[in-house]
């Protein structure tokens, strides 16, 4: 299989030769072997684990996302990723970075929903008068 990771702002890896690749959801884990049917899969954050004959197994934080396979294509789309050796430090980088962000934007999209609520009740109080 042929394998691309992609960020909003570049290409992350791209690897050819991959013999399988393991997935999180948020269903729980899945894998990918080349004669596998075309899939389309939401990728939650966690681990994406791929195999070639070269580099051997290999382990990839990643943020939430979108998975395609097509033919022996398969395209990973995700808002981030963190390379590494160590699988431990790589699960405390999810846990860290990439869950406390959702957090964050949690955060980030109450406040403004209150400044637009506050916005349509001034505009419409304005629009009465």
């Amino acid at each position: 299989m042929n394998l691309k990771i992609l960020l909003p702002f570049k290409i992350f890896a791209e690897k050819t030769g991959v013999s399988r690749i393991v997935a999180e959801s948020r269903d729980g884990s899945f894998g990918l072997l080349p004669r596998r049917l075309d899939c389309v899969a939401a990728l939650a954050p966690g681990i994406l684990v791929f195999e070639t004959e070269s580099e051997g197994e290999v382990c990839i934080a990643v943020d939430e996302g979108v998975l395609v396979k097509t033919g022996a294509d398969v395209l990973v789309s995700v808002r981030n990723a963190i390379g590494g050796t160590d699988l431990g430090k790589l699960r405390a980088a999810v846990e860290q970075e990439f869950l406390n962000l959702d957090e964050q934007e949690k955060s980030v999209r109450s406040v403004l929903a209150k400044l637009e609520s506050g916005f349509v009740r001034r505009f419409a109080a304005f629009h009465h008068d």
